[in-house]
């Protein structure tokens, strides 16, 4: 049956799309964090941040289903479901962060971002990750550093490599100056160029990049420069919000910045597709004047039910606290796992999103993409899904719904033992 679906998806959606594993599963059912495939047979989700409070919870099928039965149109008519939820969702920001422009996804959340920091700032010049990925428009593509595009890296983008002192042999404070040097060299370049900095674009876990380790300082020490620059800062949260960290409930946070704009995606509507870009009421006030800026199918009556749904269950059920928690212990459990297997790199991430450098050597010199893909295989063999990251292919990618409990945890670490020893 999986065969027939694989040639039949070639045959209308084309065979460029990407699948995970080397035998793609066909899915047909989800419950909490365990999905069913066509067999019958059930997987723990360790990897989906989509479903941020759970696979089909069901006071959002609740929610979404009541209000479709009621109501859905556009924001060009009044309605307060909209507005009821800009309000929660601004609720998680400081008092500067106190307008939202609702999207349909993150990639648009991206694009909308970058079009008002190049008419704020007049630049067109972006600092990104030398290996990141923050959308697929136009536009973000020839920002793209970290997957294949077609599009070629645009003449006004410096990519510039984020430090991981997990893959160095420089003190903290020389990896931090050689980083700064390479962030400064970058906007005189786009000086010299004419571009000029426009903004700087980050994921505040560096997670493509593989959940590297920052220098203290390094990420306030770049906004500083950028500031400094005319330019303007956003934060993707599209992997890093709503919790996922466990400690603070936006990613930047946590590293100590302020940006100037928030993105956010994936997890805002746990599979509705919601996204949005939250800011200041003086940047939108220098946009908004300019551009006759709407959006059909973002913040409908069911959308923002939906997102306004996901935010309570995030408190009610205090899942980010739990994060915090869950995260620890299996970070301790990780760490010694990797006393046992020498090739094991160091524990990265933090909250329930984490996971570790895989080496082909024991004295951890060269990465190892393929042990890597061995180990999500041999994991994807005993039911539990994880993926890999990192510019060698080379990190564990384990980042489950925040739905994830003690007994699932067991469960993953189970997995991962069995896994281990089978590779």
């Amino acid at each position: 049956m999986t065969a027939t679906l694989l040639e039949r998806r070639y045959q209308t959606l084309g065979p460029y799309s990407p699948l995970f594993y080397d035998e793609p599963l066909e899915f047909v059912a989800a419950h909490d964090v365990w999905l069913t495939d066509a067999r019958g047979e059930q997987y723990l989700d360790a990897y989906n941040n989509v479903p941020q409070v759970g696979h089909c919870h069901p006071r959002i099928i609740a929610a979404m289903a009541d209000q479709a039965g009621r109501l859905n149109i556009h924001t060009r008519y009044l309605n307060n479901h909209v507005v009821d939820y800009a309000e929660q969702l601004l609720g998680t920001f400081p008092p500067e962060l106190n307008r939202v422009l609702f999207t349909n996804s993150g990639s648009e959340a991206n694009d909308l971002a970058f079009r008002m920091v190049r008419q704020a700032t007049g630049a067109s010049g972006v600092l990104v990750s030398d290996f990141s990925y923050h959308g697929h428009t136009s536009y973000l593509a020839g920002l793209t550093t970290g997957l294949r595009t077609g599009e070629a890296l645009a003449a006004e983008v410096r990519p510039i490599r984020i430090p991981d002192m997990d893959r160095t042999t420089l003190s903290e404070a020389d990896l931090l100056a050689a980083s700064f040097a390479e962030v400064d060299a970058a906007i005189e370049s786009l000086d010299r160029a004419g571009y000029g900095l426009a903004g700087f674009l980050f994921d505040s876990l560096f997670s493509t990049e593989g959940l590297n380790t920052l220098p203290a300082g390094y990420i306030t020490g770049v906004i500083d420069r950028v500031h400094a620059a005319g330019g303007l800062v956003v934060a993707d949260e599209v992997q890093s919000g709503f919790g996922r960290t466990g400690t603070h409930f936006w990613g930047h946070q946590r590293i100590g910045a302020a940006p100037d704009f928030v993105t956010l995606g994936k997890p805002m509507g746990n599979g509705h597709p919601i996204g949005g870009v939250v800011t200041s009421s003086e940047m939108l006030d220098h946009f908004g004047p300019h551009n006759n800026y709407f959006n059909t199918f973002a913040g409908t009556p069911v959308s923002a039910v939906v997102g306004s749904t996901v935010l309570s269950i995030l408190q009610d059920e205090q899942l980010p606290q739990k994060a915090t928690i869950l995260g620890a212990s299996i970070k301790e459990s990780l760490e010694k796992l990797r006393a046992e297997y020498p090739f094991i790199g160091p524990i990265k991430g933090t909250g329930l999103f984490f996971g570790f450098e895989v080496f082909d050597d024991e004295a951890r010199q060269t990465p190892s993409a393929g042990r890597t893909k061995q180990l999500v295989e041999a994991m994807k063999r005993n039911h539990v899904l994880i993926s890999r990251i990192g510019r060698d292919d080379s990190v564990l990618k384990i980042r489950p719904p925040l739905a994830f409990r003690s007994e699932h945890a067991d469960r993953l670490l189970d997995a991962l033992k069995i896994s281990l020893k089978e590779v």
